[in-house]
């Protein structure tokens, strides 16, 4: 007999479940204006309505969810210039944890690196550009983890989150791949070195590269 999700809070795991639904969205398996119905989120991911509900209430605080009057809740769309200033605003952001992982790079930190480095130019000499735009994602969060600067993480999470799905777009552009393969193996290679200031000019230069080209896209 199948037992279907009650009201009862305490049953599903609400910071999880809010987890399932961002990804879900960033996977683009909910597009931009896309309601969201509580009950069908309750049976596709076996939560509770009230689960749903928190979890809706947190990605709207996220940005990636809007809350609509007497309508509940849709997916939101993220117009080209507000990705660019969210990106703007990580240069900051990302240029300061990679200062901190270069400063504090331990030898486990190294050796993912390092691995890092091999797939990322399999994955580039394969054609593979949905592996390499999985493996970017696997870079930031890495760089995140060994910078180990909480708040500027949480901020990035968040951040990145309401830009993925236009630099997601980028990654498919032609010739794109083998344009930002090397700015991401320099910036690698600089934490690897250890050399902080490398670090940051590297990863400025990259993201400066990503807004020149998402402002192609207006």
């Amino acid at each position: 007999m199948t037992t279907l999700p009650t009201d009862d809070p305490s049953s599903a795991d609400s910071p999880d479940l809010t987890v399932q639904i961002r990804e879900a969205i960033l996977r683009g398996e909910f597009v931009p204006h896309q309601r969201l119905v509580e009950a069908d989120l309750s049976e596709r991911f076996g939560a509770t309505r009230a689960s749903v509900r928190t979890a809706l209430l947190n990605l709207a605080g996220e940005g990636l969810v809007e809350r609509l009057p007497n309508r509940g809740a849709r997916v939101r769309a993220i117009s080209v210039q507000e990705a660019v200033e969210i990106v703007e605003v990580r240069i900051g952001l990302e240029s300061l944890c990679v200062r901190k992982a270069a400063e504090n790079l331990t030898d486990a930190g190294e050796a993912q690196l390092r691995t890092l480095r091999d797939e990322i130019q399999a994955a580039v000499a394969a054609g593979d550009l949905f592996e390499y735009s999985r493996l970017n994602q696997d870079m930031d969060r890495l760089v995140r983890e060994l910078s180990g600067h909480a708040t500027a993480t949480l901020l990035l999470e968040r951040l990145r989150a309401q830009s993925a799905r236009h630099q997601f777009r980028l990654a498919f552009q032609p010739g794109r791949a083998m344009q930002s393969a090397p700015e991401h193996i320099a910036i690698i290679d600089a934490v690897l070195a250890r050399d902080a200031d490398a670090a940051e000019a590297a990863t400025r230069a990259h993201l400066q590269g990503i807004v020149e080209v998402l402002q192609t896209l207006e």
